[in-house]
């Protein structure tokens, strides 16, 4: 399944000239971080890039979820992502060596390693993007909808695996609603640290799988963004 974002637009929000995420996910510039614009490729043309690239493959595991937190918040859908041994959070995968491994072998690989027995197919790639920066990374990603007990069982699977405790220092679940004080849930999740392009690739997977409608992804992005202005402050003098 690919995906394609190209050519979905942006909406300014209030009298900040904050660039939020609409529709489509181009530049999105917060007070206090951004998230750049990455270009999307196809498979076929990622497969084509020179030895100069590198190639990271990573995996978004999710099921729907019917549940709701105190009895009353739609919980909708469950995400699987990672702490690293960094404290930063990622999708479960890593790098992988095109001269050896083609990208499904190469994921599924990582995967046996942080999350048990899991394997990936082609048919659950989702996206290419290339990366900025000074190297030339070709981020991969793929999504498989499980059951609430499939997703279970990999999270139980993941805490016997060989790099639990070590190089993943466990399984989290995204939170996809918003509370009443419209900061806790996503807002918050989304003012954590993300390595790489993780971030990007969580708000274009949600928008493009239909988790969460555009709105819902804006308003969580907003919030975030204030909070996070409002901690800096905080930690500011103010100026004179």
């Amino acid at each position: 399944m690919h995906v394609d974002a190209r050519g979905l637009g942006l909406r300014v929000v209030g009298g900040s000239r904050m660039l939020i995420w609409a529709v489509g996910l181009k530049r999105i510039k917060m007070s206090t971080t951004t998230v750049p614009e990455l270009k999307q490729i196809s498979r076929e043309e990622a497969m084509r890039l020179g030895p100069g690239w590198s190639h990271s493959c990573h995996a978004m595991l999710y099921a729907a979820n019917p549940g709701q937190l105190f009895g009353r918040i739609p919980m909708r859908f469950s995400v699987l992502m990672q702490m690293r041994f960094d404290g930063l959070l990622g999708f479960p995968g890593g790098f992988v060596d095109r001269r050896f491994w083609s990208l499904e072998d190469g994921l599924n690989r990582v995967l046996g390693l942080g999350l048990g027995g899991l394997r990936l197919t082609e048919a659950d790639y989702l996206s290419s993007h290339l990366t900025e920066g000074p190297q030339r990374v070709v981020a991969h990603l793929y999504a498989r909808q499980l059951t609430l007990e499939q997703l279970h069982a990999v999270e139980i699977s993941a805490v016997h695996s060989r790099d639990h405790g070590l190089e993943v220092l466990g399984l989290v679940r995204v939170p996809l609603y918003t509370q009443k004080d419209r900061v806790g849930g996503f807002p918050n999740f989304l003012s954590n640290a993300f390595v790489s392009t993780a971030k990007y690739q969580l708000l274009f997977a949600l928008k493009v799988l239909n988790m969460m409608p555009s709105e819902k992804l804006a308003e969580a992005l907003a919030s975030a963004t204030e909070k996070q202005k409002k901690a800096l402050e905080k930690l500011l003098p103010a100026s004179s």
